[in-house]
């Protein structure tokens, strides 16, 4: 088993496991730190969605960074239970776990969040699927990180509005074309 850090906030340098399993590619310190220079060094007050939470650094990076809520999808039973067990040992009343297919939890979701962050398997394909899904429920003003083994094209109405790329993983940050960038 593995580790990565948070890297910001009120629980930087703390360690959260990796468990060895198939597909978890945890993002990187140095995609975690871009992210969240583009972002701002505080979410305070933000709602945010991690739909594909894996090891859940994204959604803890956000959490530590003053989110106000953070929802973490998770379908893997072993991940889903490790996940609360790293919010429970943090004592991270803004982090909330749901073991679900997150395909599936969106669609049903009536809830909008601020920040949406889609990070699916690679080897799943997953990725224009999960921005369908995700774009209903991006509240005004919204933003949706995308990672994937290439570009994705923004769909209609959304705009790449910051994009890197690190060794094979390419990311985006997309937003609405009628949002004026902060």
């Amino acid at each position: 088993m593995g580790e990565v850090r948070i890297i910001g906030g009120q629980w930087k340098r703390s360690k959260l496991p990796v468990p060895d399993a198939p597909g978890l590619r945890p993002t990187s310190d140095r995609i975690r730190e871009t992210l969240f220079n583009w972002l701002g060094q505080t979410l305070a007050g933000w709602r945010v969605l991690d739909a594909f939470a894996g090891s859940g650094a994204l959604g803890f990076e956000a959490a530590s960074r003053e989110a106000a809520q953070v929802v973490l999808i998770e379908r893997e039973a072993s991940l889903a239970d490790g996940l609360r067990a790293s919010a429970k040992r943090l004592k991270a009343g803004n982090i909330t776990v749901h073991r679900a297919n997150a395909l599936n939890w969106m669609a049903a979701c009536a809830e909008r969040f601020d920040l949406i962050l889609l990070d699916p398997p690679f080897a799943d394909d997953l990725f224009e699927r999960a921005l369908a899904a995700a774009m209903p429920l991006l509240a005004d003003g919204g933003l949706i990180y995308v990672e994937a083994p290439r570009e994705i094209a923004a769909p209609a109405g959304f705009m790449t509005w910051r994009q890197g790329r690190a060794g094979a993983v390419h990311y985006q940050l997309l937003r609405r074309e009628d949002n004026p960038a902060s």
